[in-house]
C-alpha cells in the first residue's frame, strides 16, 4: 500500500514539473509594460508674437490716457514698444486724442511695405468711434487710414459718412465714390452710399442733415 502511494506522488510530481516548463514566463504587470511606452509628444501651441502681444498689452495700458491731455505723458514715460505693431497702435493712441499730425509721424516712421499694417491698427481702433456717430473724431481718423490704405472700402465709407455730416461735401463725394468702387456687394453700406451721393449730386440742394440708419 506504501509503495502505491508513493508511485502516485511522483507520477504527481512529475506531471506538475512537465506543466509548469511548457507555460512560459510569466507574462509582465501591466502597469510595467504602458510604463516602458515612450510618451507621446503633446502637439505645439503657436504663440502669440511677442511682438504683438506685447503692443496690445502696452495700448491696453495706454489706452486710458490717449486724450489730449494725457497723451504727452505717455508717449514720454511709457513709449510703445519699437515694432511695427508698436508704431500703429500708438498712432491709434495719437488718433484717438485728435493728434492726427503726430499719429501720421508715428506711422511714417516705418518702412513703405509697413505703414499699411499700422494704418489697420489704427482702423480697428477707431473702427468704434465711427460706430459710435463722433464724425469729428472719426473722419481725421478714416482719412488717416486711407491715406495709407486707398483701398480700404469701409475707412472710405465712414469718412465719407462722416465728411457729409459735417458739411464736407467735396470730401465726401470723393470717399463715397471710392468706396463705391472697391465695395460691389449690394446691401444696405453700398444703398446708403448711393443714397448720400445721390443728395450730394444736386448741388442746388441743402444738405439733408439726416445719417443713413446703419446696415
Amino acid at each position: 500500500m506504501a509503495s502505491r502511494y508513493r508511485l502516485v506522488g511522483w507520477t504527481y510530481t512529475a506531471l506538475c514539473a512537465v506543466l509548469a516548463g511548457n507555460a512560459g514566463p510569466a507574462p509582465a504587470p501591466r502597469s510595467s509594460r504602458v510604463a516602458s511606452r515612450s510618451p507621446v509628444a503633446p502637439a505645439p501651441v503657436a504663440p502669440v508674437p511677442s511682438n504683438t502681444a506685447d503692443a496690445a498689452a502696452w495700448f491696453r495700458r495706454a489706452k486710458p490716457y490717449c486724450n489730449a491731455v494725457e497723451v504727452g505723458n505717455v508717449e514720454r514715460d511709457t513709449p510703445a514698444p519699437k515694432s511695427v505693431e508698436g508704431a500703429g497702435f500708438n498712432a491709434a493712441c495719437l488718433a484717438l486724442a485728435g493728434r492726427i499730425d503726430a499719429a501720421r509721424r508715428a506711422i511714417d516712421g516705418l518702412r513703405d511695405a509697413d505703414r499699411p499694417r499700422a494704418a489697420n491698427i489704427v482702423f480697428e481702433v477707431g473702427h468704434p468711434v465711427a460706430d459710435a456717430g463722433d464724425d469729428r473724431s472719426a473722419g481725421p481718423i478714416m482719412e488717416l487710414v486711407v491715406d495709407y490704405v486707398p483701398n480700404h472700402y469701409m475707412a472710405l465709407y465712414h469718412a465719407g459718412m462722416a465728411e457729409y455730416m459735417l458739411g464736407q461735401r467735396d470730401l465726401a463725394r470723393r470717399n463715397l465714390s471710392a468706396f463705391m468702387q472697391y465695395y460691389s456687394i449690394e446691401d444696405g453700406w453700398r444703398g446708403n452710399a448711393r443714397s448720400v451721393l445721390a443728395r450730394l449730386a444736386d448741388s442746388t440742394a441743402a444738405s439733408d442733415p439726416r445719417r443713413p440708419r446703419e446696415p
